[in-house]
């Protein structure tokens, strides 16, 4: 049987500081039934903490995968993060990470995929163990959205948290592990779902700045409908090529984007809802975060083996499904 890449460790990380949509209330013309039910977001976490940033909080969830699994960090080959608040625009986010963890022995990169970086990150990890180069990858999703969030913008700031997940990949030779991915990009999408300065297509002036182009903005309606479409247009390829059906299905988890988002997908393929991971109340959307986010959340109810669909939907476009057996 050909060696796979299974998750053998997962950990997650939220910072301490809870926004509640009642404080969100007092900030913007909001209400917590009105955030409630159109995306099903309580509240959602916030790192406030002066002078920290997305590598503090890596080297939490790290740190903590570390720990949880016993490893040496020394063994440890690659870091891979997906995110795209990272400290700075260079040096990455992932080689700062492992510094503060004082890991020498491994080198780490960047993916910038919005929310499906987890998912793309993931898979990239699953092909350096598959091809026999690597025997650990760690893979992080996390985001610091609120670094990037207009707080006088209703449309968006009720929406968006901090926080994230790590996981470790080994290779597996009972054939656990990661078994099928669709993975999906269409360019054109960027302009309903953008952050319009600090890149080189418009550098960081006085006038950006004033302008307020370094959040996030988002034409709702059109990312609502492909982000619904195209997850349900991967899930349902993944089915297929690898024979799989709802009973056989034993969770789906994914992009904690929007509640009725959420509620579609696993509708259109008539998918059981005590079979969907769902915390996007209490966290919102963390980005990168959410799916190693449910990981952490739902270890506990994973069995060994159990046949697991995780699937996003990101700016960009960026979206896709990954199938794996659980492998711990």
């Amino acid at each position: 049987m050909a060696k796979r890449a299974a998750v053998t460790g997962v950990h997650g990380y939220v910072p301490d500081y809870v926004l509640t949509n009642e404080e969100l209330s007092e900030m913007v013309d909001t209400s917590d039934d009105w955030i409630s039910s159109r995306t099903g977001i309580k509240e959602r976490r916030i790192l406030k903490e002066k002078g920290k940033a997305a590598s503090d909080m890596g080297k939490q969830m790290l740190s903590g995968l570390i720990e949880k699994t016993g490893i040496d960090p020394e063994s440890i080959d690659l870091l891979i993060c997906a995110t795209i608040t990272g400290d700075r625009v260079f040096p990455d986010t992932a080689n700062t990470i492992l510094d503060k963890c004082g890991i020498k022995s491994a080198y780490g990169y960047d993916v910038s995929a919005a929310c499906s970086g987890f998912l793309y990150s993931i898979y990239a990890g699953a092909q350096y163990i598959e091809a026999g180069n690597y025997n650990r990858v760690v893979v992080i999703g996390m985001d610091v959205m609120s670094s990037i969030i207009d707080y006088s913008d209703r449309t968006t700031c009720v929406i968006f948290g901090d926080g994230g997940g790590a996981v470790l990949l080994e290779p597996s030779e009972g054939g656990n592990g990661i078994q099928d991915a669709v993975l999906k990009a269409d360019g054109s999408g960027r302009k309903y779902l953008y952050m319009e300065a600090g890149g080189s297509y418009k550098p960081t002036t006085v006038d950006t700045v004033m302008a307020r182009e370094h959040y996030v903005r988002q034409d709702g309606r059109p990312v609502f409908k492909a982000a619904v479409s195209g997850m349900i247009q991967t899930v349902e390829e993944i089915m297929k090529r690898n024979k799989l059906t709802n009973e056989t299905i034993d969770w789906l988890i994914p992009h904690q984007a929007n509640q009725r988002i959420i509620n579609s997908v696993a509708n259109s393929i008539d998918f059981p809802m005590e079979k969907v991971t769902m915390n996007i109340q209490k966290y919102g959307n963390t980005t990168s975060g959410t799916l190693p986010l449910c990981l952490w959340d739902y270890e506990e109810q994973f069995k060994e083996g159990q046949n697991i669909l995780l699937t996003a939907f990101g700016g960009g476009f960026t979206w896709g499904t990954v199938y794996l057996k659980w492998g711990h």
